[in-house]
């Protein structure tokens, strides 16, 4: 009896483990939100893309790089082609989020751009994929059509999977 009493009390001692266990914590933090998802709610994918890209133009300027990086991919590429758009070959990559932070942090914080917003932009949406190119406008440097940012839409989120910048000749 004390053996059969023993067993149901560590039965139950175990199964109120193993639902402690699962139950998620109310405190948890929550992971932090990506793309245009971390920026508000947009009636259109065109304005949720805008909202990206100014983003991160404005973060550039602010040099919040963990704001910056939510905007990313983890995957993607950032390409500076060398105003030879037709020519790979001279072409300088930064390669998954932990080059492109690094990209960000010792290139593009140290020029201190007090504005990198970019202008007059193409936005064309296929499916979950779009494709942008802008003018941009980093302190006085004027790029017309230099840049082509490339976005995925990731459960209803835009995120940047690219841009290749110095596109114009």
């Amino acid at each position: 009896m004390i053996r059969r009493l023993i067993f149901v009390l560590a039965s139950v001692f175990l199964l109120a483990a193993c639902a402690i266990a699962e139950t998620p914590s109310p405190t948890a933090t929550p992971p932090p939100k990506i793309g245009s998802c971390a920026l508000g709610e947009f009636s259109t994918d065109e304005a949720a893309i805008t909202a990206v890209l100014n983003a991160e133009g404005q973060l550039v300027a602010e040099k919040n790089i963990n704001m910056l990086m939510n905007l990313w991919a983890a995957d993607a590429v950032v390409s500076d082609v060398m105003h030879t758009p037709n020519d790979p070959a001279d072409d300088d990559h930064w390669r998954g989020a932990d080059a492109i932070r690094q990209r960000y942090v010792y290139r593009v914080f140290p020029g201190a751009p007090s504005e990198a917003h970019p202008k007059t932009l193409e936005i064309a949406v296929s499916g979950a994929e779009a494709v942008v190119t802008g003018t941009t406008r980093i302190g006085d440097e004027v790029s017309p059509g230099g840049d082509r940012w490339q976005l995925r839409r990731v459960e209803n989120c835009w995120i940047i999977l690219g841009l290749e910048f110095n596109r114009e000749s």
